[in-house]
């Protein structure tokens, strides 16, 4: 190799390093495994028990099939357990991601939603690489409280097809396919399923709350499995699975369609950074000195979701059910959600026969039971009587996810909460008028001052919500000769705010008034002056550091221009003519 060609790749390996520093495994990673393996292997081996069924449940839903959520928990499980940014998360197929993996399938089909996930990890990269994964705390607890509740909903709507034992049952949203299924369920009564479906769930839901730590889940589905063996009931079962993992293949590649499956895959990749760095932040807060690092959790969540298409695996997460678990068993370092993974892996070889007999009907009353955990009513009503604001926006969220998709829903929901904070803080800018230390002047100077300068500080933000209520107050300062705009005290300016304020300041000149400003900081300085706002301002030297100063100048300015009759006694003046109303 060329001396040229050995710098040309010196340089491409330091680029590569700068781009991906902090975001692959490192030495930190290797010493936390070292701390307590045994107990990380038993903490994998819990969740692996807990995931089993929800996986299942989970590829049911999505319309790709059982096969589809397993192959989605051991590899995506695997892949996120190594490359992600924390060392509790547990990763695989999740109730939210099927409500937006749905519509894709019933559009694009199953090539569709494989191509979905390989865009929405290579999404996810590109937002790590950025360094975004920080921003996505700023999401506002409404809205994520108000989608989580509208996910449960829709989770549950979906169930009720396989509750009632019904197939065949069509609509075009979520909530008409659940409608249809009771009429068609009204019409031939399945009891066996409806039976199944709701006594799997309240095993989970009366058993957890006796004894946490059974996987109650994975009992249910095996006593429903038993009982559909050995009664003579007709239940609807998963059916025959593959013994492996399926050959990996990009047959799914289909770049003439990347326009078309883009809005999915963005939608994708928002909920899976969402859901993923909201279970990271649940994980640090059931621990001590556990913190997760955002940006590699997003790569992590990447290369996830780049693996999953290719071993014919849906879209996945961090799910915050098994990551709780996983926590609550004892687990410190990736090697438990690895163990998970190779578990389920374990599974998939040596049972998947038996797998197969599971009805499907005791898999959605796991996903029914999830959903009802999935709500924080506590939490809901706590928000609901914070502030009005906050009650629309979670209303508001829930409603939108529920008729029509979770996407439209979070968007919808950031708007609203965006224009009521926006609403808020322009509310909190005021233009307060502020009495004046006239010092040492005789009473007819002290009158003079008080009738002919005005000072007003302007407090909290200026920019363009609250400009509006700026200027028309204003507008309406009259019979005075100096104007003082004190500024120190204004928390930020934009462009809109600028401008303003530089018309209202040409009106006042406009008016003969003297406008003076002052204690306007560097930051708000430059602002002022790229827009060109003040400049005659500042030529003239009506631009002042402090407002002791400005005041002085006024003093000069109205003492300068005071009439003759000033000096005379208040007795002796002519008075102005009275107007009779």
């Amino acid at each position: 190799m060329s001396t040229a060609s050995a710098v040309r790749a010196g340089d491409v390996v330091r680029q590569a390093g700068r781009l991906f520093g902090g975001l692959l495994p490192g030495r930190a990673d290797w010493a936390a495994v070292r701390r307590s393996p045994r107990r990380d292997l038993l903490a994998g081996l819990t969740v692996a028990v807990v995931a089993l069924p929800l996986a299942l449940a989970f590829g049911v839903t999505s319309g790709l099939g059982a096969q589809a959520g397993l192959v989605t928990a051991v590899v995506a499980g695997a892949v996120a357990a190594v490359f992600g940014g924390s060392n509790l998360q547990v990763s695989g197929p999740t109730g939210a991601m099927t409500v937006v993996l749905v519509p894709v399938v019933q559009q694009f089909g199953a090539g569709g939603v494989l191509m979905v996930g390989a865009l929405a990890g290579l999404i996810l990269i590109a937002l790590a690489l950025a360094r975004l994964g920080r921003y996505v705390r700023y999401l506002p607890a409404p809205v994520i409280e108000g989608f989580t509740a509208g996910i449960a909903v829709v989770i549950a709507l979906q169930q009720v097809p396989a509750a009632l034992g019904v197939t065949g049952a069509h609509g075009e949203k979520v909530w008409a396919v659940a409608a249809d299924a009771v009429a068609r369920f009204a019409a031939h009564p399945r009891p066996a399923a409806i039976a199944v479906a709701l006594g799997v769930a309240a095993l989970m839901l009366l058993g957890g709350r006796w004894r946490p730590a059974v996987p109650f889940s994975l009992v249910g589905v095996a006593a429903a499995t038993l009982l559909a063996e050995l009664a003579p009931i007709d239940l609807t079962r998963i059916g025959e699975l593959p013994q492996g993992l399926p050959a990996p293949s990009l047959d799914f590649v289909d770049l003439g369609a990347l326009g078309v499956l883009l809005p999915s895959a963005l939608a994708v990749a928002a909920l899976a950074a969402l859901e993923s760095l909201l279970s990271a932040t649940v994980a640090d807060g059931m621990t001590v000195g556990e913190r997760h690092d955002p940006d590699r959790e997003l790569f992590g969540q990447g290369l996830a979701n780049l693996a999953s298409p290719v071993f014919g695996g849906i879209p996945a997460t961090a799910a915050i059910a098994r990551t709780a678990v996983n926590v609550r068993a004892g687990a410190s370092s990736k090697l438990a959600a690895l163990t998970h993974a190779v578990a389920l892996a374990a599974i998939v070889l040596a049972a998947a026969p038996l797998v197969g007999r599971i009805p499907l009907a005791a898999l959605a009353g796991v996903l029914l039971a999830t959903t009802v955990r999935m709500v924080e009513a506590a939490s809901l009503l706590a928000l609901m009587r914070a502030t009005r604001a906050d009650a629309v926006v979670l209303v508001l969220t829930f409603a939108v996810t529920v008729i029509w998709d979770l996407v439209t829903a979070v968007v919808v929901g950031l708007a609203v909460a965006v224009v009521l904070a926006l609403r808020a803080v322009a509310r909190s800018a005021r233009l307060e008028q502020v009495p004046l230390d006239t010092g040492e002047h005789s009473a007819e100077e002290h009158a003079l001052l008080a009738e002919h300068i005005v000072a007003y500080r302007l407090d909290g933000p200026l920019f363009f919500a609250a400009a509006h209520t700026f200027l028309l107050e204003l507008a309406e300062v009259s019979d005075v000769r100096v104007v003082i705009l004190r500024m120190s005290r204004v928390s930020t300016v934009d462009a809109t705010g600028a401008q303003v304020l530089g018309d209202a300041v040409a009106r006042l000149r406009a008016r003969g008034i003297t406008v003076l400003l002052s204690g306007i900081t560097p930051g708000h300085d430059q602002v002022l002056s790229t827009l060109g706002v003040a400049d005659e301002l500042r030529r003239e030297g009506l631009v002042f550091a402090d407002t002791p100063a400005a005041i002085r100048y006024a003093r000069g300015v109205a003492l300068a221009a005071r009439p003759a009759w000033a000096s005379v006694p208040s007795s002796a003046r002519p008075r102005p003519p009275r107007t009779i109303r």
